[in-house]
């Protein structure tokens, strides 16, 4: 994707984590639907129901919060009811989590370039009830300088609130920003709030794209987490 801060060498990288530091989500949705037995169509339908009434992307009654998982769940359990699908999603956060791998290549490059002195910092839609689910994957003391959650914020990927809270955050000029994603969309979301991205599909490519933008010598300090 084009780097609209015209070669302004990266000072932050944020990065996402479902999809990032996780499988991709669609891997995780057929591991989950596999594990409880329910069919996958049926969940991804489901789901587009409950998200309807709240502009239909799939995670924002969950992520902001417009809804807690509770009562996200119990809408679900209703829609999976109609399309013929006993379940019940009490509890999804930590269902979901279970057996949820990290991807240890990519919170190694993290950690390589903490260790350099850049800021890293996660970048996330996530719902409050999945803090303690994440922080087991991915413990964030020592890794990262920020986090810029949506149930913190108020406000999601793509929208620019968060984008510029996140700066903030870094303490650095937009375009001294980058974001990893891999949701296209997320990605032209922080472009159009004057940052530059990396659209991630595997961890080597986006690494090497992250890599030709970081700026060095590194200033030293950082905020807190």
């Amino acid at each position: 994707m084009v780097t609209p801060g015209g070669g302004t060498p990266v000072r932050a990288v944020w990065t996402d984590f479902g999809g990032v530091l996780t499988p991709p989500i669609p891997e995780d949705l057929r591991t989950f639907c596999r594990r409880t037995g329910i069919p996958a169509d049926a969940f991804r339908g489901a789901m587009a129901a409950v998200a309807e009434p709240y502009g239909g992307d799939l995670m924002a009654p969950l992520d902001t919060p417009l809804l807690t998982e509770d009562q996200w769940a119990a809408r679900m359990n209703a829609e999976l009811r109609e399309r013929g699908v006993d379940a019940d999603l009490t509890g999804f956060g930590e269902r979901w989590f279970e057996g949820r791998e990290t991807n240890h290549a990519w919170l190694g490059q993290l950690r390589s370039w903490h260790a350099e002195g850049f800021f890293v910092g996660m970048l996330s839609n996530m719902p409050p009830a999945w803090d303690r689910h994440w922080r087991r994957m991915v413990p964030p003391e020592g890794l990262f300088d920020g986090l810029a959650l949506s149930f913190r914020i108020g406000v999601r990927k793509p929208q620019r609130g968060i984008f510029e809270a996140a700066a903030e955050i870094a303490g650095v000029a937009p375009a001294e920003c980058l974001l990893v994603d891999d949701i296209e969309a997320n990605c032209a979301g922080a472009e159009a709030a004057g940052w530059q991205s990396v659209h991630f599909t595997d961890t080597d490519t986006a690494a090497a794209a992250v890599a030709r933008r970081l700026a060095r010598p590194v200033a030293t300090g950082r905020a807190a987490v």
